[in-house]
């Protein structure tokens, strides 16, 4: 299902009328655009498997391992959600991403997830240090304006891990206010997905959004950018290049079909009897 180009149309159509502001800190930008999501899985070959008909969108991987589902019409915790089937060799596993959670945090997990696994041990904890975000013990840190909490919790003291990142008001002497939006990764979900959506919720450059587009919290900062609306099209689209150019890569190094074993020659007919 490669992406149109109607639907990159109607992508610049949205953008390209509109000024787009700097906005910061990251967890408190909004959704903005979820096609940033879809229409990357879409060049990589994810097939739409809902109904067009439906608000709901899942896309599902070539290989039919993965889905993301997209509705709207659920609880708003629960917007976006990424499953992994189990398989004989590798567990099953899914992430879930509420309304407010920016396009852009999820879009730099699946793109990790289309990307060849990388050869280094992750650790999203390294990356929130190297961002300089507190952290309170070994498996809680928190964003520098301590709206944002990141949390590693183990199950019966097992590595199993679960992973939480919520984003709250502050409360009255505590971290803890009105909630804003939540994600949280299940078990068994790969590291390098968990460190690549940290990477990009703690990286400090700013989310282009429209004046109007709707943030997580009234404290977020808007500011004209330099960008260009035309850049920012641009980028989108060069993006969906390279990715549509590494999955014709994945695709020629597949191994191809076994050729098919030779057969023996038929055995000669055998004369007909003298008579």
């Amino acid at each position: 299902m490669p992406v149109s180009e109607k639907q990159l149309a109607a992508f610049a159509d949205t953008h390209l009328w509109r000024l787009p502001f700097d906005t910061s800190p990251r967890h408190l930008a909004g959704p903005g655009d979820g096609r940033h999501v879809t229409h990357g899985l879409a060049t990589a070959g994810w097939q739409r498997t809902s109904d067009v008909l439906s608000p709901e969108i899942i896309l599902t991987s070539p290989d039919h391992r993965y889905n993301l589902q997209f509705d709207p019409q659920s609880a708003p915790s629960t917007w976006w959600t990424l499953r992994a089937r189990h398989t004989g060799t590798e567990p099953g596993w899914n992430a879930a991403f509420g309304e407010l959670v920016p396009a852009e945090l999820l879009t730099a997990m699946t793109d990790a997830l289309l990307a060849p696994q990388p050869t280094e041990e992750s650790d999203p904890f390294r990356t929130l240090r190297s961002a300089n975000w507190p952290t309170d013990t070994v498996d809680t840190a928190h964003s520098p304006d301590g709206m944002c909490h990141v949390e590693r919790q183990f199950v019966d003291g097992h590595s199993v891990r679960f992973w939480t990142i919520e984003v709250c008001e502050p409360g009255h002497g505590t971290h803890w206010g009105r909630h804003l939006w939540r994600t949280s990764f299940g078990s068994h979900t790969p590291l390098h997905l968990v460190d690549a959506f940290v990477a990009a919720l703690a990286d400090p450059a700013p989310l282009q959004r429209g004046m109007y587009d709707r943030t997580a919290h009234y404290s977020a900062v808007k500011q004209p950018s330099q960008l260009t609306p035309q850049q920012v099209v641009a980028a989108h689209t060069s993006r969906l290049d390279a990715i549509r150019a590494q999955a014709r890569a994945a695709r020629r190094q597949q191994p191809g079909p076994r050729p098919a074993a030779a057969q023996p020659p038929a055995p000669a007919p055998l004369p007909a009897p003298r008579r």
